[in-house]
């Protein structure tokens, strides 16, 4: 299925069920489609040997039993720490310490969830690591399902430009951008959705005027993260297209699937 294919409103697995098992693992993604969700949403980053593995943050002291920059430490290094380590669940306890959760290959989700959309953040600003997901992305030949998406504008630049039959998110720039732009006539989308939280810094980013906007230029608004019904029943209200949820099972029963 191409990326763009399938009913809206659209439910991404936030790093797969997040809120339920240890983010960006292969439980967790597999969870996240099981409860209703119909793409995944995750991020990479590049090994110092060169590999593509999904992975948050720059460092490895968040969520694993590692520490230190994960770009530092090769595969085989990686794949020795433990990636529940410090997974807490909503009621405080951390049952899934030394359960055998692991970073697992770009390339190894993209085979386990052959044809399920996903939308890939590239966290680290190296050529490298864009070059090396997009040769993942071809192994499994994924490119159609697939959303890449960036913080930073000049990353998401060259993204684009080493890639531009892929569709791509807004880098943070793009969305202020957007937001100023009003109905300028001569604005131009640079993205395919608008993927933003329902507010920054107490004001409002997701509005009616906001979804009627980004609609109007052919624009997609994807909303994170909502771990909330009742919330996800308002943005849904103003015409959202995709919700993205750490806890995909409550949003897909509002939705009835």
């Amino acid at each position: 299925m191409r990326y763009a294919d399938g009913p809206r409103p659209r439910l991404f697995g936030h790093r797969g069920a997040s809120g339920e098992l240890p983010e960006n693992t292969l439980p967790a993604f597999a969870a996240a489609l099981e409860a209703g969700a119909d793409r995944l949403e995750l991020d990479v980053h590049r090994t110092a040997d060169g590999e593509i593995v999904v992975f948050h943050d720059p460092t490895l002291d968040r969520t694993t039993s590692g520490r230190g920059l994960l770009a530092a430490h090769s595969l085989a290094e990686l794949s020795r720490f433990d990636a529940g380590h410090h997974h807490v669940m909503p009621d405080g306890s951390m049952p899934h310490r030394g359960r055998d959760f692991r970073i697992p290959r770009l390339a190894e989700v993209l085979e386990a969830f052959p044809g399920v959309p996903v939308n890939i953040e590239i966290k680290p600003d190296d050529d490298r690591a864009i070059e090396g997901t997009l040769a993942v992305l071809d192994g499994a030949k994924a490119r159609e399902r697939t959303l890449l998406a960036a913080e930073q504008v000049a990353l998401l630049q060259r993204i684009r430009a080493a890639a531009p039959e892929v569709l791509t998110g807004f880098a943070a720039e793009e969305v202020i951008a957007f937001m100023m732009a009003g109905n300028t006539p001569e604005y131009r989308a640079p993205g395919f959705a608008l993927q933003v939280p329902p507010s920054f810094q107490g004001m409002p980013v997701v509005t009616a005027e906001f979804v009627a906007r980004a609609h109007a230029l052919g624009v997609e608004v994807h909303v994170w993260t909502i771990n909330d019904a009742a919330e996800a029943e308002a943005l849904l209200a103003l015409g959202v297209d995709g919700i993205m949820s750490d806890f995909p099972g409550r949003i897909a029963r509002l939705l009835g699937r």
